[in-house]
């Protein structure tokens, strides 16, 4: 005891003098602060591979939405202006600067009526995007509501079923053909048809993932305290499943996409000239020697949209996990 009188040069009464005790201040958490959009976007961006796919989402964006703006391109003009030059069409990229002189819009060649294959694969990239993004957010947002409804409410369940018994068997091809020779095929056409019975497997889903969490004690407790069914499934259910929605997002915006090239390349498609529609007019140019650039280069565009879109949400799903926090 005297060597701490000494070495702290205090005395007894001093060295065991009670102190104040606050207690509040003794319940307060000194963990720090949990922020879940914080933490998901630190450990989306801790991987530098996410940062490189941003990247080049970006550079995509800006080339599809940003460019056509730019340039003005005009859907009914610019696709015919070199019609009349014989040697503008079916240029290889290289023959075609050698023609026009060096411009971007050349770096792609040029398509069997002269026009540049840079401006129409950029502007059919627009189209094909902003279809796949409206259909996503139409089926996503009524099959996630209706979905969550679904799994938690027995007496929609019993509806819901034999609704979807009913509907989920119709082949989706087939009720797009009919809808398109019925209707004219338009850009909204083909959003309706993709939307009309498309939101039925997405509620399907989080029907069935509802059903594994509904008679958690926490949601037990809400109904007996009389909580509406409607308001437990906004606020109890949907934010427990973010991480799985965002995933279904992730792979629905690239599937879409695909699915008009799909639709597009068999005849089904718009008018427009989409990423598809370009991929079947220039199915032909395949097989010719030298045209090939025609055909290949949608082709690759869209693969490559799709391929980005696709990471960057399976990435972003799985950084919404709230376990990879840790």
């Amino acid at each position: 005891m005297e060597d701490l009188n000494k070495k702290y040069n205090m005395t007894d009464a001093e060295l065991f003098a009670p102190i104040d005790k606050d207690e509040l201040a003794s319940e307060k958490i000194t963990a720090p602060r949990y922020s879940y959009w914080k933490s998901v976007f630190r450990v989306f961006f801790r991987n530098k591979v996410n940062i490189v796919v941003l990247s080049l989402l970006a550079v995509v964006i800006a080339f599809a939405f940003i460019y056509p703006a730019v340039i003005g391109y005009d859907a009914q003009v610019n696709p015919y202006m070199n019609l009349t030059d014989l040697a503008a069409q079916h240029l290889t990229p290289k023959k075609a600067i050698a023609h026009f002189g060096f411009n971007i819009k050349w770096l792609f060649g040029t398509s069997g009526q002269g026009a540049s294959t840079f401006d129409s694969v950029w502007y059919g990239s627009q189209l094909s995007i902003m279809l796949a993004v409206i259909c996503a957010a139409i089926n996503m947002t009524i099959g996630i509501i209706l979905g969550a409804v679904w799994g938690f409410s027995r007496k929609v369940d019993m509806v819901m079923n034999e609704i979807y018994n009913i509907l989920g068997n119709i082949p989706m091809t087939l009720l797009i053909s009919v809808m398109v020779l019925v209707f004219s095929p338009s850009f909204w056409t083909l959003v309706f048809a993709m939307t009309v019975i498309g939101w039925l497997g997405m509620a399907y889903y989080i029907r069935t993932r509802v059903i594994i969490i509904r008679d958690h004690e926490y949601n037990l407790a809400s109904r007996c305290l009389g909580t509406n069914i409607f308001k437990i499934a906004m606020r109890n259910i949907l934010p427990f499943m973010t991480s799985v929605i965002v995933l279904e997002i992730a792979a629905a915006i690239p599937g879409y996409i695909s699915y008009e090239v799909f639709l597009s390349y068999i005849g089904l498609g718009i008018n427009e000239a989409t990423l598809g529609r370009l991929i079947q007019e220039a199915q032909n140019a395949m097989s010719t020697p030298g045209w090939g650039w025609e055909f290949w280069t949608p082709v690759a565009v869209a693969s490559v949209i799709t391929v980005v879109l696709y990471v960057t949400g399976q990435n972003l799903g799985d950084a919404s996990d709230p376990r990879t926090h840790m």
